[in-house]
């Protein structure tokens, strides 16, 4: 039995998005998968009344304590120990859970991450991973979005198999092309951080990497399965693709392409590289992104991804 802990207080529309969603996501899944509710139970109750949903089929785990995203992460973190994020990694370390998503405070699930789960043996540092749209039915990898925006080349290099071993085991595309997202194609090009990378990323032997991709190709999947940067530019990357879907709605104009761009159809990321399964949705989650975002951290606990990474890093 797969159990997935989700925080029901986190998000900017909790509990209602995230109870909501819990009951989206329990429509899709299978037999073996429990869902685990962290959260206050009336709330959970009283949502569940309103859906005309049995909320017997979960397990709940009850606490009104919550970590909220004015906060300081750290802080609060030790300071609330019943808040539904440190009980959430809580339930992570000692195995009462197999995977934990919340769509609440990102700094407060990198404490966490951090300090309880811990990052596997000989990854530097994690990171978050996310997808962005192509002009094809498979999406690409993006990586770093944001952890880390100043970073050095060997982690780059490692952020390049990270993303390799995630998109291989969840998603299933074998010997998956990994690239450097840079300014030109050739190898010399670049800034002092890419200049330094692009070796190191030439040498590796456990990943296929492609070489260099710039901007103009990011949206297709012709060249790369994963693109590698820090997590400066890709959190710039990545904001600036959800500003322009936001941009295309408020101008009323439709296409099946730009839907891609919506957060909602991934749900969530999972930090790369910790030594447990935390998915870190979008704080604007409502009830289809916390669905998806249940059933991501679903997929990463059932390919088994964490020990796919121990065992490349060993």
């Amino acid at each position: 039995m797969i159990k997935v802990g989700i925080d029901i207080s986190g998000g900017d529309f909790a509990p209602e998005a995230t109870v909501k969603g819990a009951i989206l996501a329990q429509k899709e899944l299978p037999s073996n998968v429990k869902l685990v509710c962290i959260g206050d139970k009336a709330q959970i109750d009283a949502v569940c009344a309103r859906e005309g949903f049995d909320s017997s089929v979960w397990e709940i785990v009850h606490t009104t304590e919550n970590i909220g995203m004015g906060e300081h992460p750290a802080k609060a973190y030790q300071q609330k120990e019943n808040a539904t994020i440190p009980l959430g990694f809580k339930l992570l370390k000692t195995g009462k859970i197999d995977g934990f998503a919340s769509a609440g405070s990102t700094g407060a699930m990198m404490v966490g991450a951090m300090m309880v789960a811990k990052v596997v043996p000989n990854v530097i540092r994690p990171s978050i991973a996310t997808f962005m749209p192509t002009d094809s039915d498979i999406p690409t990898l993006l990586t770093d979005v944001g952890i880390n925006p100043d970073t050095k080349p060997d982690v780059l290099l490692q952020y390049g198999i990270l993303g390799s071993l995630y998109v291989q085991h969840v998603f299933n595309i074998k010997n998956p092309r990994v690239a450097l997202l840079n300014i030109g194609s050739e190898a010399e090009k670049g800034n002092l951080l890419t200049k330094a990378a692009y070796p190191l990323f030439k040498e590796c032997k456990s990943i296929n990497f492609v070489g260099n991709i710039e901007g103009h190709d990011f949206y297709s999947n012709e060249k790369a399965d994963v693109v590698v940067c820090d997590g400066f530019v890709g959190n710039v990357v990545l904001k600036g693709s959800e500003a322009f879907y936001e941009l295309l709605k408020k101008r009323n104009i439709h296409d099946p392409f730009f839907e891609k761009f919506n957060y909602e159809n991934f749900g969530g990321t999972p930090i790369l590289g910790i030594d447990a399964v935390a998915v870190i949705g979008h704080g604007i989650s409502n009830d289809i992104a916390i669905k998806n975002m249940i059933l991501q951290t679903m997929h990463v606990a059932q390919a088994g991804l964490v020990e796919k990474i121990k065992e490349a890093f060993n």
